[in-house]
Protein backbone atom coordinates (compact mmCIF):
# COMPACT_ATOMS: atom_id res chain seq x y z
CA UNK A 1 0.00 0.00 0.00
CA UNK A 2 1.20 3.92 -0.88
CA UNK A 3 1.84 5.79 2.06
CA UNK A 4 -0.67 8.67 2.47
CA UNK A 5 -1.73 11.05 4.87
CA UNK A 6 -4.72 10.97 7.19
CA UNK A 7 -6.40 14.19 8.59
CA UNK A 8 -8.83 13.62 11.65
CA UNK A 9 -10.53 16.25 12.43
CA UNK A 10 -13.74 17.13 14.93
CA UNK A 11 -15.05 18.51 18.22
CA UNK A 12 -13.16 18.32 21.49
CA UNK A 13 -13.38 15.03 23.84
CA UNK A 14 -14.63 13.46 20.94
CA UNK A 15 -12.10 10.94 21.09
CA UNK A 16 -10.09 11.91 18.33
CA UNK A 17 -6.47 11.09 19.32
CA UNK A 18 -7.70 7.57 21.09
CA UNK A 19 -8.70 6.90 17.63
CA UNK A 20 -5.67 8.03 15.82
CA UNK A 21 -3.10 6.44 18.30
CA UNK A 22 -4.65 2.97 17.80
CA UNK A 23 -5.15 3.29 14.25
CA UNK A 24 -1.49 4.58 13.36
CA UNK A 25 -0.25 1.79 15.85
CA UNK A 26 -1.93 -0.57 13.64
CA UNK A 27 -0.85 0.48 10.56
CA UNK A 28 2.91 1.41 11.66
CA UNK A 29 2.12 5.27 10.78
CA UNK A 30 3.58 8.32 12.62
CA UNK A 31 0.98 9.64 15.43
CA UNK A 32 1.23 13.89 16.02
CA UNK A 33 -1.79 15.13 18.53
CA UNK A 34 -2.20 18.82 17.41
CA UNK A 35 -3.87 19.50 19.99
CA UNK A 36 -1.21 18.97 22.45
CA UNK A 37 0.67 21.28 20.57
CA UNK A 38 -1.98 24.28 21.58
CA UNK A 39 -2.14 23.19 25.32
CA UNK A 40 1.33 23.03 24.96
CA UNK A 41 1.57 26.86 24.42
CA UNK A 42 -1.37 27.49 26.88
CA UNK A 43 0.28 25.79 29.52
CA UNK A 44 3.24 27.89 29.19
CA UNK A 45 1.27 30.83 29.27
CA UNK A 46 -0.43 30.12 32.54
CA UNK A 47 2.94 29.08 33.99
CA UNK A 48 4.12 32.45 33.08
CA UNK A 49 0.86 34.17 34.76
CA UNK A 50 0.07 35.44 31.23
CA UNK A 51 -3.87 35.62 31.83
CA UNK A 52 -5.20 38.39 34.20
CA UNK A 53 -8.08 37.25 36.97
CA UNK A 54 -10.34 38.58 34.31
CA UNK A 55 -8.90 35.88 31.47
CA UNK A 56 -7.23 38.33 29.49
CA UNK A 57 -4.06 36.97 27.97
CA UNK A 58 -0.92 39.38 27.67
CA UNK A 59 0.08 38.10 23.79
CA UNK A 60 2.56 40.28 23.10
CA UNK A 61 4.68 38.19 26.32
CA UNK A 62 3.54 35.07 24.43
CA UNK A 63 4.46 36.30 21.27
CA UNK A 64 7.88 36.99 22.21
CA UNK A 65 7.92 33.54 24.34
CA UNK A 66 6.65 31.43 21.38
CA UNK A 67 9.73 32.10 19.44
CA UNK A 68 12.08 30.53 22.00
CA UNK A 69 9.84 27.58 22.64
CA UNK A 70 10.68 23.98 21.72
CA UNK A 71 7.48 21.60 21.40
CA UNK A 72 8.43 18.17 20.63
CA UNK A 73 6.59 14.68 21.01
CA UNK A 74 8.64 11.48 22.51
CA UNK A 75 7.95 7.96 22.42
CA UNK A 76 6.84 6.39 25.83
CA UNK A 77 9.09 3.15 25.83
CA UNK A 78 6.47 1.65 28.09
CA UNK A 79 3.33 2.79 26.90
CA UNK A 80 4.88 3.02 22.92
CA UNK A 81 2.84 6.16 23.28
CA UNK A 82 3.74 9.57 21.89
CA UNK A 83 4.05 11.98 24.98
CA UNK A 84 4.61 16.13 24.86
CA UNK A 85 7.49 17.91 25.84
CA UNK A 86 7.75 21.52 26.34
CA UNK A 87 11.59 22.64 26.46
CA UNK A 88 12.46 19.32 27.10
CA UNK A 89 10.12 19.13 30.19
CA UNK A 90 7.88 16.32 29.66
CA UNK A 91 4.14 17.80 30.38
CA UNK A 92 1.64 15.17 29.00
CA UNK A 93 0.12 15.22 32.42
CA UNK A 94 0.05 18.84 33.15
CA UNK A 95 -0.91 19.87 29.73
CA UNK A 96 -4.40 17.52 30.11
CA UNK A 97 -5.72 19.15 33.49
CA UNK A 98 -8.99 21.40 33.39
CA UNK A 99 -7.25 24.50 33.96
CA UNK A 100 -5.38 24.03 30.72
CA UNK A 101 -8.73 22.84 29.19
CA UNK A 102 -10.77 26.24 30.30
CA UNK A 103 -8.13 28.13 28.47
CA UNK A 104 -6.56 26.66 25.40
CA UNK A 105 -9.23 27.28 23.00
CA UNK A 106 -8.55 31.39 23.56
CA UNK A 107 -4.59 30.53 22.92
CA UNK A 108 -5.90 28.77 19.81
CA UNK A 109 -7.49 31.40 18.07
CA UNK A 110 -4.38 33.44 17.78
CA UNK A 111 -3.33 33.74 14.78
CA UNK A 112 0.71 34.46 15.46
CA UNK A 113 -0.11 31.05 17.32
CA UNK A 114 -2.00 29.13 14.38
CA UNK A 115 0.58 30.65 12.00
CA UNK A 116 3.94 28.96 14.40
CA UNK A 117 2.42 25.80 15.07
CA UNK A 118 0.68 24.95 11.28
CA UNK A 119 4.09 25.32 10.08
CA UNK A 120 5.63 23.07 12.78
CA UNK A 121 2.80 20.48 11.96
CA UNK A 122 3.37 20.55 7.99
CA UNK A 123 6.78 19.88 8.21
CA UNK A 124 6.14 16.93 9.97
CA UNK A 125 4.04 15.14 7.83
CA UNK A 126 6.13 16.15 4.70
CA UNK A 127 6.92 12.28 4.16
CA UNK A 128 3.28 11.14 4.72
CA UNK A 129 2.78 8.15 6.50
CA UNK A 130 1.45 10.13 9.23
CA UNK A 131 -2.02 10.71 11.17
CA UNK A 132 -2.39 14.12 12.57
CA UNK A 133 -5.73 14.99 14.73
CA UNK A 134 -6.86 18.61 15.46
CA UNK A 135 -9.33 21.12 14.57
CA UNK A 136 -8.13 22.07 11.30
CA UNK A 137 -5.95 19.07 9.94
CA UNK A 138 -8.12 18.73 6.68
CA UNK A 139 -8.81 21.91 5.98
CA UNK A 140 -5.26 24.07 6.78
CA UNK A 141 -2.60 21.98 7.67
CA UNK A 142 -3.01 19.26 5.36
CA UNK A 143 -5.69 20.11 2.68
CA UNK A 144 -4.40 17.77 0.33
CA UNK A 145 -4.35 14.97 3.01
CA UNK A 146 -5.90 11.81 1.17
CA UNK A 147 -7.92 10.77 4.19
CA UNK A 148 -9.90 12.96 5.77
CA UNK A 149 -12.13 12.32 8.77
CA UNK A 150 -14.72 14.62 10.68
CA UNK A 151 -15.89 13.37 14.35
CA UNK A 152 -18.74 14.49 16.03
CA UNK A 153 -20.05 13.61 19.54
CA UNK A 154 -23.29 15.16 21.56
CA UNK A 155 -22.20 17.38 23.97
CA UNK A 156 -23.31 15.19 26.62
CA UNK A 157 -21.86 12.49 25.81
CA UNK A 158 -18.19 14.20 24.97
CA UNK A 159 -18.22 15.67 28.52
CA UNK A 160 -19.45 12.42 30.25
CA UNK A 161 -16.40 10.80 28.24
CA UNK A 162 -14.00 13.70 29.50
CA UNK A 163 -15.28 13.54 33.14
CA UNK A 164 -14.98 9.69 33.31
CA UNK A 165 -11.07 10.09 31.68
CA UNK A 166 -10.11 12.64 34.55
CA UNK A 167 -11.63 11.22 37.39
CA UNK A 168 -9.87 8.03 36.24
CA UNK A 169 -6.88 10.18 37.12
CA UNK A 170 -7.22 11.26 40.39
CA UNK A 171 -8.85 14.78 39.21
CA UNK A 172 -11.65 16.42 41.60
CA UNK A 173 -14.14 17.68 38.37
CA UNK A 174 -17.41 18.66 38.48
CA UNK A 175 -20.19 17.39 35.21
CA UNK A 176 -21.34 20.54 35.08
CA UNK A 177 -18.22 22.45 34.60
CA UNK A 178 -17.08 19.93 32.20
CA UNK A 179 -20.49 20.28 29.77
CA UNK A 180 -20.21 23.74 30.13
CA UNK A 181 -16.37 23.82 28.96
CA UNK A 182 -17.06 21.34 25.82
CA UNK A 183 -19.88 23.99 24.44
CA UNK A 184 -17.94 26.59 25.46
CA UNK A 185 -15.17 25.43 23.52
CA UNK A 186 -17.40 24.40 20.36
CA UNK A 187 -18.38 27.61 19.91
CA UNK A 188 -14.69 29.67 20.24
CA UNK A 189 -13.61 26.67 18.11
CA UNK A 190 -16.39 26.94 15.46
CA UNK A 191 -16.18 30.99 15.23
CA UNK A 192 -12.69 32.11 15.63
CA UNK A 193 -11.58 34.39 12.73
CA UNK A 194 -8.28 32.55 11.53
CA UNK A 195 -8.80 28.03 10.91
CA UNK A 196 -11.59 27.94 12.02
CA UNK A 197 -13.34 24.25 13.16
CA UNK A 198 -14.86 22.66 9.96
CA UNK A 199 -15.62 20.04 7.88
CA UNK A 200 -13.71 19.81 4.89
CA UNK A 201 -15.71 19.22 1.90
CA UNK A 202 -13.71 15.91 1.33
CA UNK A 203 -14.04 14.48 4.98
CA UNK A 204 -15.90 11.14 5.69
CA UNK A 205 -17.86 12.16 8.89
CA UNK A 206 -17.54 9.75 11.97
CA UNK A 207 -20.62 9.71 14.47
CA UNK A 208 -19.05 7.88 16.90
CA UNK A 209 -21.67 9.01 20.00
CA UNK A 210 -22.52 4.77 20.14
CA UNK A 211 -19.69 3.18 18.80
CA UNK A 212 -17.39 1.32 21.13
CA UNK A 213 -13.59 1.93 20.28
CA UNK A 214 -13.13 -1.24 18.63
CA UNK A 215 -16.02 -0.79 16.27
CA UNK A 216 -14.28 2.62 15.66
CA UNK A 217 -10.58 1.30 15.04
CA UNK A 218 -12.48 -1.16 12.69
CA UNK A 219 -14.54 1.17 10.91
CA UNK A 220 -10.96 3.08 9.92
CA UNK A 221 -9.37 0.45 8.97
CA UNK A 222 -11.57 -0.19 6.39
CA UNK A 223 -11.49 3.35 4.94
CA UNK A 224 -7.39 3.45 5.67
CA UNK A 225 -7.12 0.56 3.37
CA UNK A 226 -9.55 1.75 0.34
CA UNK A 227 -7.73 4.97 0.15
CA UNK A 228 -3.76 3.58 0.71
CA UNK A 229 -4.80 0.61 -1.57
CA UNK A 230 -5.95 2.94 -4.56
Amino acid sequence: MKKITIAIDGYSSCGKSTMAKQLAKSIGYIYVDSGAMYRAVTLLALRHRLFTHEGQLDTDALKRMLSKTDISFRLNTETGAPETYLNGENVEKEIRTMEVSSHVSVVAALPFVREYLVKRQQRMGQEKGIIMDGRDIGTTVFPDAELKVFVTASPEIRARRRYDELKAKGQEVSMEEILLNVKERDYIDSHREVSPLRQADDAVVLDNSLLSREEQLVWLQNLYAERAGE
